[in-house]
């Protein structure tokens, strides 16, 4: 009987499993998306490293600052130094020849790296008395690059701990309907179906606004994470039901309950495995969405608050007329950081599809 539960497609599934990172980097489209992916990941997890200064430090005198030009002088890098010659249109010229060496590893404003070890030790900066604008400054004088790594680390962990929370979900409720059916496979199903008629964004909207008037930053994360997951779980649900429909009746899940083995341990040990290769597909498929979820609420005003950034809340601040009539385009950047990530896991959930599925391969 272990010799039939054995031979099942699981050590094919298995196995092909094994390969998948090796086809993915293979892949010339795969290797750069998970190097795009990397590298926003570990600037959003290095942060308080790598951004020169915080999210809400002002300085009044350089709002609009256009990204500073770098040069090399003296044997080093050097930052250029810009005056504001028109305050009015946030018109600034350099002065020639006028510049201040960059400080790599230097000491800033004081972190925990990683969140545990106490530093103050930065990948650059510059003297204090003057400022490094790698993407230029908004209406405050805030650090756009500055704001721009922060924000990652909301607008990326967001769709990662949401589509997770969906998975379970989904899992959980279409894997118990489909494995039990009867009344339970009813009445769960009716329950995904009216959360799937209902529009999402409409869903989304009603349930900020109802839920939370007064939170604060921290508050808002986990509530966004949690309206995204509640969206969302309704349809991996209703798929991995119908999946779980079809394994129910194959061989190795008989024979495990001829066995005596119960509905829990058949569940995760034997039906888990032949649905992680579709998890994993719509997982990367389905956290652009929670990104563009995310940055629809902060656009909105209803998302993340100040003093903390995202990208969503960055673009909502972009949406001045003057930015787009002075020609202020460093304001846009989160727009990009939000179209190059979305392509990314789009693109690397397309190619994962077809390493994983026998229809493409074939």
């Amino acid at each position: 009987m272990h010799g039939l539960i054995h031979e099942s497609g699981l050590s094919e599934i298995l196995k092909m499993k094994q390969n998948i990172l090796k086809q993915l980097l293979n892949r010339p489209l795969g290797f750069t998306c998970i190097i795009i992916l990397a590298i926003f990941y570990l600037c959003a997890i290095f942060a308080p490293f790598i951004a020169p200064y915080t999210t809400s430090e002002q300085n009044l005198k350089k709002s609009y600052h256009p990204p500073t030009g770098i040069i090399w002088k003296e044997g080093r890098l050097h930052v250029k130094i810009y005056k504001n010659i028109d305050p009015t249109a946030a018109k600034y010229e350099y002065s020639f020849g006028n510049s201040v060496p960059i400080h790599f590893f230097a000491k800033g404003y004081p972190y925990k790296f990683l969140g545990l070890i106490p530093s103050d030790r930065h990948l650059f900066q510059v003297d204090r008395d003057n400022k490094i604008y790698l993407l230029g400054s908004d209406s405050t004088g805030r650090d756009t690059f500055s704001r721009l790594v922060y924000g990652s680390r909301i607008s990326l962990s967001i769709g990662l701990i949401a589509i997770s929370i969906t998975m379970i979900m989904g899992f959980i409720v279409g894997g118990l309907s489909g494995y039990y059916g009867g009344k339970l496979d009813f009445f769960t199903m009716r329950i995904v179906e009216f959360l799937m008629a209902i529009p999402g964004l409409y869903l989304l909207l009603a349930l900020r606004s109802a839920l939370a008037p007064y939170f604060d930053s921290a508050q808002m994360f986990f509530l966004i994470v949690i309206i995204l997951a509640s969206i969302g779980w309704a349809g991996t649900a209703r798929i991995i039901r119908g999946m779980s429909l079809s394994i129910r009746s194959r061989q190795f899940v008989l024979a495990a309950e001829s066995m005596g083995q119960s509905s829990i341990i058949i569940l995760f040990k034997h039906i888990l495995p032949n649905l992680t290769s579709y998890l994993l597909v719509a997982a990367t498929l389905s956290i652009p969405g929670y990104i563009l979820g995310e940055a629809a609420l902060s656009f909105l005003g209803l998302g993340i608050q100040e003093p903390s950034a995202s990208w969503g809340l960055m673009l909502s601040q972009a949406q001045n007329m003057k930015v787009f009539m002075l020609n202020f385009w460093w304001l846009l950047t989160p727009g990009l950081a939000i179209f190059i990530t979305v392509i990314a896991f789009n693109v690397l959930g397309d190619i994962l599809r077809d390493i994983i599925d026998p229809k493409m391969k074939a």
